[in-house]
Formats: structure tokens, sequence, C-alpha cells
């Protein structure tokens, strides 16, 4: 049976513990990787292989970071329905 969570925190990823890792196909276009690695000073490993398919998922991961969503508060029953009827919630769209 495998452990789901063993308590440890994961280190981010582009850091020394937790080094982004790409495979290219060519020499040219890892040398355009590690230009964008260095620039923003992330940790990475850059693989050469041709008979690979190219994988650049932990670079698009950094370069495009989740966003935390922030959701609405609830209406409760007894406070004023927001569509503006000026009622109670409870008796007009809370149904």
């Amino acid at each position: 049976m495998q452990k789901i969570f063993d308590g440890k925190k994961t280190a981010k990823l582009g850091t020394e513990m937790n080094p982004a890792v790409v495979n290219v196909q060519t020499e040219k276009r890892a040398k355009a990787l590690k230009s964008v690695f260095e620039e923003n000073d992330w940790k990475h490993t850059i693989a050469v292989d041709p008979d690979k398919p190219e994988d650049i998922m932990d670079l698009d991961i950094l370069l495009n970071p989740v966003e935390t969503r922030i959701t609405e508060k609830n209406v409760g029953r007894n406070e004023i329905c927001p569509c503006g009827s000026g009622k109670k919630y409870k008796k007009c769209c809370g149904r």
C-alpha cells in the first residue's frame, strides 16, 4: 500500500531541492530554454534526446503559475437578497 502523505512539505519547483526537469530534441532548443531558466534564476536539468518527444511541462508551470481563487461569500437566509428586491433571501431567491 502506497502512503499518500508523509508529512513532509515538497520543495518549490525551480529550487535546489526540486529543480525543473526538461527534455528536448536539439542542442539549439536546449540553449534557448537554458537562457529562460537562467534569466529567472530557476534551477533546472535539461536532457537532450532526439528520440524522445519534447517535454517542457515544468517550464510551463513556472512561467504560468496557478492563481488562487477567491470565492464569493454565501448569502445567509436572513440577509438581504443580492438580486436587489429588498426582501430577505429566504423569502425571495432562496426558496
